[in-house]
C-alpha cells in the first residue's frame, strides 16, 4: 500500500481534496504534490501547450497548505481519497508525467511588477468564459474546441497588464477571487506570478519558435 499523505490537519486534507477536484474539473492532466519540511506545494496546469510548436503560454495555479514534518514527496497523481484518519489522505497505486511538470517555476529572483485589482480579473475570467461557450457550438469537436480554448485564454489581455487571459481562467477555476484585493504581481525571468490570499497563479510566456537568423561567422576578409 503506497504511503499516505499526512498533513496538518482535517482542514488541510479538505482543501487538498478540493485543489484536486478543481484541477479535474479545469482539465488539468493531473497535479503535482511536492513535500518538503512541513509544507505541501499542490501545483496544476490551468493551460499548457500541447505541442511542441504550440505558443500557448503554460498557465498553473498553486496552492500551499501544511503537512507532516516528516512528509517528503514529488509525484503527480490524479486523486486523492480519504482515509480513516481525517488529516491522512490515500496515493493513488501510481503516478503520472505530463510535459508540463517538466517546467518549474524558478524558486528566487522575483522583482515586484505591480498589482491587479481581483475585480478586474474575476470580470475578464466571465468573458472569456462566454466567448469560450458561444464559440463551442454543439457538436464541436475536441481539436476545435481546445484550438478555441487556446486561442482565448492565451491571448495578452490589456485589461490584465498584457498578460495572457488564462490568469484569470486560473484564478477562477481553483477558487483564487474571493472578495476585494489588490493581487501582487512579480515577475522572474520569462515568469509572471499573481499571489492571491487563497494561492498562486504562475504564467510562463510562449516558447520562441521558428528559426533565428543567420549569424555570419569567421574572420572578415
Amino acid at each position: 500500500m503506497p504511503t499516505p499523505l499526512i498533513l496538518a490537519d482535517a482542514d488541510t486534507a479538505r482543501d487538498a481534496l478540493t485543489f484536486v477536484s478543481r484541477a479535474a474539473r479545469a482539465g488539468s492532466e493531473g497535479v503535482r504534490l511536492q513535500a518538503e519540511a512541513g509544507v505541501l506545494a499542490m501545483t496544476a496546469a490551468a493551460l499548457a501547450p500541447q505541442t511542441l510548436f504550440d505558443s500557448t503560454p503554460t498557465i498553473l495555479a498553486m496552492r500551499i497548505v501544511r503537512a507532516d514534518p516528516e512528509l517528503r514527496c514529488d509525484i503527480v497523481i490524479d486523486e486523492l481519497a480519504e482515509t480513516e484518519d481525517p488529516r491522512a489522505l490515500a496515493l493513488p497505486d501510481t503516478g503520472r508525467s505530463p510535459s508540463w511538470a517538466g517546467v518549474a517555476p524558478p524558486r528566487g529572483g522575483w522583482a515586484p511588477a505591480g498589482s491587479l485589482g481581483s475585480d478586474v480579473i474575476a470580470l475578464r475570467a466571465q468573458w472569456g468564459i462566454s466567448a469560450v461557450a458561444h464559440g463551442s457550438p454543439e457538436g464541436s469537436g475536441e481539436e476545435a474546441v481546445r484550438t478555441l480554448r487556446a486561442a482565448i485564454w492565451g491571448e495578452p489581455d490589456e485589461d490584465l497588464r498584457g498578460l495572457p487571459r488564462g490568469i484569470a481562467f486560473a484564478a477562477h477555476a481553483f477558487g483564487f477571487v474571493s472578495g476585494a484585493e489588490q493581487v501582487p504581481i512579480t515577475t522572474s525571468g520569462r515568469w509572471t506570478r499573481l499571489a492571491f490570499s487563497r494561492g498562486h497563479v504562475l504564467s510562463r510566456g510562449p516558447a520562441a519558435v521558428g528559426l533565428t537568423p543567420v549569424r555570419a561567422t569567421g574572420t572578415a576578409g
